[in-house]
């Protein structure tokens, strides 16, 4: 059996046809191999490489963005358990495992033949294969073409590369055309994410930042003190003296923040953001998470900068 190592998005897929005698006839094809046929495979993750020697039919995931990514790629089936984060899809296996301080007993419990996790939060990869459980690691995405990657890499994880395929086929031209439509405005709007009630922000050098940066928006975090890395705390002070004509609000749910109530913040409601109703409430997973739901995400940025540029043209 050949064993293949497959290391992200430029992975070559299925290449391994076998012809099935001389005639040329379509009986002589050869037939697509099924998802089963594809292992064992070897995947470059976060934390190593990681052999699969049988398709995965009981996986858990500990990361609500991996959860995301696995039932898009038509995986749901073979997700055993998921993290208490995983609020997403609805149809998910929540249970009360945890991916912040997680339990080996308790993640071998339910017989994982593979367990995805985010950010390692001590030595749970190695603790995982030590008792036999494949588990792969996926960090947090830095970029689009890192959640392209990692959607890609699940596929073949999976046995569903051609649905994962689909899946980023999809997602790129979504997004592309989000971009398209955004009608540049001069000069840039500028905005401010609050990620909290206390101020913390994001700068463009984040994977959340640029998403904004795609849609032709300024940060108004990039030139505030902290900015080297990457997520600062602003002060109210400087947040009404840059005067950002958006506001993010990606704490509705943690923080119970909305428009009323920053409103009603000492000297908030002069900022331009709130006299044009341009306070916008995110979804907060959606905000925080580097699946599939950033196409969501992406056109609420799109729709709020279009509503800004024309409350400031009126």
């Amino acid at each position: 059996m050949v064993h293949r190592r497959i290391g992200g998005v430029a992975a070559v897929l299925f290449l391994l046809f076998t012809s099935c005698g001389e005639s040329t006839t379509p009986d002589a094809l050869p037939e697509t191999p099924s998802p089963a046929s594809a292992f064992p495979i070897t995947i470059a993750a976060t934390n190593g490489d990681v052999t699969l020697v049988h398709r995965p039919e009981r996986i858990v995931s500990l990361s609500p963005t991996a959860t995301e990514m696995l039932f898009a790629v038509g995986a749901g089936d073979q997700v055993e358990a998921v993290d208490d984060q995983s609020s997403y899809p609805a149809g998910a296996p929540v249970t009360d495992l945890s991916g912040f301080e997680p339990n080996v007993e308790a993640i071998a419990s339910y017989e994982p033949d593979l367990v995805v996790y985010a950010t390692e939060p001590g030595d749970l990869g190695a603790s995982l294969e030590s008792v036999g459980i494949p588990a792969l690691q996926q960090d947090a995405a830095a970029s689009l073409d890192d959640v392209y990657e990692q959607i890609d890499q699940l596929g073949l994880a999976t046995g569903n590369t051609s649905e994962a395929a689909a899946v980023v086929e999809q997602m790129r031209g979504d997004i592309d055309a989000i971009v398209d439509s955004i009608e540049p405005v001069a000069p840039p709007l500028t905005f401010y994410h609050e990620l909290d009630d206390t101020y913390y922000s994001v700068t463009s050098s984040t994977f959340i930042g640029q998403l904004y940066s795609l849609a032709g928006l300024r940060n108004i975090a990039d030139e505030a003190k902290g900015a080297g890395g990457g997520y600062p705390q602003l002060s109210a002070e400087y947040i009404i003296a840059t005067d950002p004509d958006l506001i993010f609000l990606a704490d509705t749910k943690c923080c119970g923040q909305s428009p009323r109530t920053v409103a009603e913040r000492p000297g908030w409601a002069r900022i331009d953001a709130v006299v044009h109703g341009g306070v916008i409430p995110l979804d907060d997973d959606v905000a925080s998470r580097w699946g599939p739901r950033v196409v969501n995400y992406l056109r609420r940025i799109a729709t709020a900068v279009a509503d800004a540029s024309e409350a400031q043209a009126a």
